[in-house]
């Protein structure tokens, strides 16, 4: 504990270093089976990260209880190594990260000098001597329970102080006061008004998903905390010219709004990790035409702060498709879980070949001289969003009575558009629902039916139709390696 807070002051006074149980827990993430992480994401979905510190935390308490049990018992050589080499293992995490520097080492290196002076200061002082001449060493090395509770009260004090000095000094370098200066540019164009493509019915999602309730998937276990004023974008490669951008740079060219559905390939049939948000950037093909692409270039290579990788293809980007470096959110400046100051929105592919937050790099290669970082763990290079549709009302395992009742939810087929969505009931005859209005493709569509319930036990399923009348595919499908598929169904209970 005294260990942790005292890199908690460190993290406050040095800008981009973190506790050392962050970089441990990115290596965890990166090292990981992809089914252990697919497993924590269904099981704990957006909480996962919370889960992986948390079981950090309560890792190091064992280790402590060891090395305090080693010390009482008179193996204190032994102590001192468990202590030394834990600390060691999160010098060795920060050495594994992108751009390691003293500053990011400094909270693991601190922290474990803390640790250990800790456990010579408590062991010198409240590990009493031998009781009796003739007992062993083990036997007779023991505690000193009154100093113990003094030295416990002590270091627990300093610990809570100097932590909670550490997490307000780290207060400075977040952006929320900097994100709430900045005013957006008027976009040339902007989307339409979401009313006119919302039913309005409770129960059903928004057409527009609010900024509170937009999914939050990534490999960042604490938000990166970038400020415009440092950030900058370098595009490389395979170009004719090298480009590198600045935030007011992007801000003084003409900004566009549209609506975008973006969705997690992790997102299992009926799932949550997907949403619609109007996005106000700059077009990305635009910004490549001037850095000038070279003939055999395939693979647009984006880059995080943080170091993670996305792999999105150049023809993607350059098909006419909204594809832009976006700077807002539905009216606002990126949150920092969303990106800020700049992310990237390219609609039809899956988050993990096409959204990258916190953008800092884009080089552009070919298919065979870079594998992004989720393609050595099983994923699929290219992962087009398959057509989906999800039942949002009524709820799985509800109970309502006979007579008309609504069902309703989204669809999407992304930049395909969505054509049909379709009802059945117990097996039935599938029938046409509704359809809202879209402003294009690259949206989710919200649809709705009123059936005629009657009492029992019934089971629900939903199929779409994507632009093209291609309907989803019926066969069930994990998420591993390119996205679920499967009609989803629920089941409710009508008395």
């Amino acid at each position: 504990a005294a260990g942790l807070a005292a890199a908690e002051l460190v993290v406050g006074l040095v800008r981009g270093s973190a506790s050392p149980v962050v970089p441990v827990g990115q290596e965890v993430i990166d090292r990981i089976p992809s089914s252990v992480r697919e497993w924590a994401i269904e099981t704990f979905g957006t909480a996962d990260k919370a889960v992986l510190v948390l079981g950090s935390l309560i890792v190091l308490a064992v280790v402590g209880s060891i090395v305090g049990i080693l010390t009482v018992r008179g193996h204190r050589s032994q102590a001192f190594t468990v202590a030394l080499f834990t600390g060691l293992i999160g010098v060795l995490a920060v050495l594994q990260r992108p751009a390691p520097s003293i500053g990011k080492m400094a909270p693991a290196v601190i922290g474990t000098v803390v640790s250990i002076a800790v456990l010579w200061w408590l062991s010198e002082r409240f590990v009493t001597a031998p009781a009796r001449s003739d007992a062993t060493h083990a036997e007779t090395m023991g505690l000193n329970r009154r100093g113990f509770l003094y030295g416990s009260v002590v270091v627990g004090s300093a610990s809570v102080i100097t932590g909670g000095m550490g997490r307000l000094l780290q207060r400075r370098f977040e952006i929320d006061d900097e994100r709430s200066e900045i005013s957006l540019p008027e976009p040339s164009s902007s989307g339409s008004n979401a009313g006119e493509f919302d039913f309005g019915i409770d129960g059903i999602s928004p057409f527009v998903t609010s900024v509170d309730e937009f999914y939050r998937i990534d490999t960042a276990i604490v938000v990166p905390q970038v400020s415009k004023d440092s950030w900058s974008l370098k595009i490389g490669g395979m170009v004719d010219q090298e480009i590198e951008l600045t935030f007011d740079d992007l801000l003084a060219r003409e900004q566009v709004e549209r609506y975008v559905t973006l969705s997690c390939v992790s997102n299992p049939v009926g799932g949550d990790l997907v949403g619609n948000g109007i996005w106000q950037g700059v077009m990305l093909a635009d910004v490549l035409r001037e850095a000038g692409i070279q003939a055999g270039a395939e693979q647009l290579v984006s880059r995080s702060i943080d170091g993670w990788t996305c792999g999105t293809p150049v023809a993607a980007v350059m098909d006419g498709r909204d594809a832009m470096l976006a700077i807002g959110q539905n009216g606002q400046p990126l949150r920092a879980e969303h990106g800020y100051p700049v992310r990237m929105v390219v609609p039809g592919l899956y988050g993990y070949v096409s959204a990258t937050k916190w953008v800092t790099e884009i080089e552009l290669t070919t298919w065979d001289a870079f594998d992004a970082y989720w393609v050595p763990r099983g994923w699929a290079k290219e992962a087009p969003v398959k057509t989906l549709t999800r039942i949002d009302l009524p709820r799985h395992n509800s109970k309502s009575t006979a007579g008309p009742l609504e069902i309703g939810g989204v669809a999407w087929a992304v930049h395909r558009g969505i054509s049909a969505v379709q009802v059945r009931v117990d097996g039935g005859e599938w029938v046409d629902g509704e359809l809202a209005g879209v402003p294009s493709d690259d949206t989710w569509r919200q649809w709705r039916y009123t059936w005629d319930a009657t009492p029992g036990e019934h089971v629900i399923e939903a199929r779409a139709a994507d632009g093209a009348g291609v309907l989803q595919e019926e066969e069930e499908m994990s998420p591993a390696p390119n996205g679920a598929q499967g009609y989803h169904q629920i089941r409710v209970e009508v008395g």
